[in-house]
C-alpha cells in the first residue's frame, strides 16, 4: 500500500510537471524563461513545480478579471471620471508623449502643479500639512509601514483626520510590511480608519500569487492634493538607521487633475483587496498657480504588455541629448540593457546612478555580469557614496523628467504594481537636473577595469547571481 501511493505520489508530480511546462510555454512572457521552466519542471519538477506556482506566474489574473469586468460598477464610475477629466486634456502632437499616453492608458493632463520634495523632512513635512488639510477623505498606500517614530507620526495624522469626520482608506502590502504588528493595525482600524492589506494571494484561486507585490506609494487629499515617489514610512527614510546611513529618496507633490490618474489606481487596488467600491471625488479641476503637463502612469503584473519596461525603453529612445537614470536596483532586462547602449552610441550622455552599498546583495552581484559590456558602449555608471540611493528619477534631455516606484528590474517591470509621474515640462526637468547634478558630485564614476579586472571567482558568482535576476 505504502509503495503504491509513493509511486502514485511520483506519477502526479511529473503530471503535474507537464502541465506547468505547457502552462509556461503558452504565458511565459520571454522564450528564454520558457525554456528555462520547461527544463526545469520536465527534469526536476518535486522543485520545479512548487517554485513555477509561486514564483513563474507571468500574470495576476485575478486582477485582471476584476479589472475586466465591462458591466461592473468600476467600469461605469470610471466613464463618468474620463468624461470629467476631458476639459483639461491637453492635445499634444510630440510622438514620444502619444506613446507614453498609450502605455498609460491615461491621458495627458493640463493644468497641473508639481513640486519636487528632497528627502525625507521635506517629503513628510509635506504629506502630513495635506493630511492636515483633508476635509472629505485620505488615500493612503505605501508598501513599507513600520511601527516606529515616523509610522506612528503618520498613525496619529490619520487618528486625528478621522476624529475631524474624514473617511481614512489605508493599504499596505503585506509581505513589504510583514514586520508591521497587529497592534499598530487594531490601533488603526478601532479609530476609524479603513485598513486593508493588499491581498495578492485573496481567494483559492489565487493562493500562490505570492510574488507578486503591490509596490506604489500613493497618498490622496480629497482628490485635490496627491504624492507620489520612492519613500515608504520608516525611520530609516529619515536617515536615521545605522546600517543605510543617510538615506537619499525624491518624491513628488501634485495637484490639479492629474491627482485623479493617482486617485483611479488607488482605487482600482482597494476594490481588488477589499471588493468595495469607495465613493470618491472625481471632479477635476486645474491648479491657478501653474500649467504643467501630467501623464501618470500606472503599470503591473495585470496589464496586458509590461508597462514599466517599455516606458522606460521609450525615454531611453526619445532622448537625443541625455538620459539620466537613478535606481537602487540595476538588473535590468535586455531590452533595456541594449536601449541604454544604443543611446549612448548614437552620442547621448547616458547615466546612471546607482547606490555604492548594496542593499540586496543578489541584486548588487547581479549588475557585475553586464556593466562590462554597458562601460564599453559609453554608458557611465555612477555609485552614490554618502549613505543608500533610493530614489526613482528619469532625466530626458532638457524637456522631461519622471518620478515615481519604478526599479530598473526585473521585479518592477513584470511583477510590481508600480506608479510613475511622467512630466514633459522643460522647468521641471531643469529643477530634475539641478538635483541629479548634486548628487553626481557625492558619486563615484565606475571604470571599465574595475569591473573587468576581479577575480575569476568573483565574475562567477556575479553570473550564477544573474541568474535569479527574474525574481530577484
Amino acid at each position: 500500500m505504502t509503495s503504491w501511493l509513493l509511486g502514485t505520489g511520483i506519477m502526479l508530480i511529473h503530471v503535474l510537471g507537464m502541465i506547468s511546462a505547457v502552462m509556461a510555454l503558452m504565458s511565459s512572457r520571454t522564450s528564454q524563461g520558457a525554456v528555462a521552466w520547461i527544463i526545469s519542471l520536465l527534469t526536476f519538477p518535486y522543485a520545479a513545480v512548487p517554485a513555477y506556482w509561486l514564483f513563474g506566474r507571468p500574470r495576476f489574473y485575478g486582477y485582471v478579471t476584476a479589472r475586466g469586468a465591462r458591466d461592473s460598477v468600476l467600469r461605469r464610475v470610471l466613464v463618468r471620471y474620463r468624461h470629467n477629466v476631458k476639459p483639461h486634456v491637453a492635445i499634444s502632437e510630440n510622438t514620444d508623449i502619444q506613446a507614453v499616453e498609450q502605455l498609460a492608458m491615461m491621458p495627458l493632463t493640463k493644468g497641473n502643479s508639481t513640486e519636487l520634495l528632497i528627502d525625507g523632512d521635506a517629503t513628510f513635512d509635506s504629506l502630513f500639512a495635506g493630511i492636515n488639510q483633508a476635509q472629505d477623505y485620505l488615500l493612503i498606500q505605501f508598501f513599507i509601514v513600520r511601527d516606529d517614530e515616523l509610522g506612528r507620526q503618520l498613525l496619529q495624522h490619520l487618528i486625528a483626520a478621522v476624529k475631524r469626520g474624514v473617511r481614512v482608506y489605508f493599504l499596505y502590502d503585506e509581505i513589504g510590511s510583514r514586520k508591521l504588528n497587529e497592534g499598530y493595525l487594531k490601533e488603526l482600524s478601532e479609530s476609524g480608519v479603513e485598513v486593508s492589506p493588499f491581498r495578492s494571494s485573496r481567494g483559492l484561486k489565487h493562493r500562490f500569487q505570492l510574488n507578486f507585490r503591490n509596490h506604489r506609494k500613493i497618498a490622496v487629499v480629497d482628490g485635490k492634493q496627491g504624492w507620489i515617489g520612492g519613500f515608504n514610512v520608516g525611520n530609516e527614510y529619515l536617515g536615521k538607521s545605522a546600517k543605510h546611513g543617510p538615506w537619499r529618496d525624491t518624491h513628488l507633490k501634485v495637484q490639479g487633475p492629474c491627482v485623479l490618474g493617482l486617485q483611479e489606481a488607488f482605487w482600482e487596488d482597494w476594490h481588488w483587496a477589499t471588493g468595495a467600491v469607495i465613493t470618491l471625488n472625481w471632479h477635476a479641476e486645474s491648479h491657478p498657480q501653474q500649467d504643467q503637463q501630467v501623464v501618470i502612469v500606472p503599470s503591473g503584473p495585470a496589464d496586458k504588455q509590461d508597462t514599466a519596461g517599455l516606458l522606460v525603453q521609450q525615454l531611453i529612445h526619445s532622448a537625443n541629448q541625455r538620459f539620466w537614470v537613478t535606481s537602487p536596483y540595476f538588473v535590468p532586462d535586455q531590452g533595456v540593457q541594449d536601449s541604454l547602449r544604443l543611446a549612448a552610441m548614437r552620442g547621448v550622455d547616458v547615466r546612471v546612478m546607482i547606490p555604492e552599498r548594496p542593499d540586496h546583495l543578489l541584486v548588487f552581484l547581479s549588475a557585475f555580469s553586464f556593466l562590462p559590456d554597458m562601460l564599453k558602449a559609453g554608458v557611465k555608471i555612477y555609485r552614490y557614496r554618502p549613505g543608500f540611493l533610493h530614489q526613482k528619477v528619469m532625466l530626458i534631455d532638457h524637456s522631461s523628467a519622471t518620478v515615481g516606484t519604478v526599479n530598473l528590474d526585473n521585479r518592477s517591470f513584470r511583477l510590481n504594481f508600480e506608479i510613475t509621474a511622467f512630466i514633459p515640462s522643460a522647468d521641471f526637468a531643469n529643477d530634475v537636473a539641478t538635483m541629479l547634478e548634486a548628487d553626481f558630485a557625492k558619486c563615484r564614476r565606475v571604470s571599465l577595469d574595475e569591473v573587468s579586472q576581479r577575480p575569476t571567482w568573483k565574475k562567477v558568482v556575479s553570473r550564477a547571481a544573474y541568474l535569479m535576476a527574474p525574481v530577484q
